[in-house]
């Protein structure tokens, strides 16, 4: 299960998409921003990957404006399928959102 990631030693928030409705993940980083943080990482792998997309624009166009990306990265990770067999690659992005 996904859920939202807190770091204690930062203002810096983790929301981790998954198979869940654009809008839940959209209310987990609103309530972030309210709640203090400066920054939001919005992480996804897979087929996630256009949700998360589809969260951070709907976050900056419609209840956010003033909400930036601060930066962009993407990546593969290596995913066992079985054991003793080999990994499966897996792509993956975080996008960074900034207030």
């Amino acid at each position: 299960m996904w859920k939202l990631g807190v770091n204690p030693m930062s203002e810096s928030y983790a929301v981790l998409i998954g198979r869940k409705p654009v809008m839940n993940y959209v209310l987990a980083c609103i309530t972030s921003f309210h709640g203090g943080a400066k920054e939001v990482s919005v992480k996804a792998r897979g087929r996630a990957i256009a949700r998360a997309i589809d969260v951070v624009e709907v976050v900056r166009g419609r209840f956010l404006p003033d909400v930036k990306i601060a930066r962009i990265g993407i990546g593969t990770d290596q995913i066992p399928i079985r054991e003793g067999s080999q990994a499966s690659n897996v792509s993956t992005i975080e996008i960074v959102l900034q207030r």
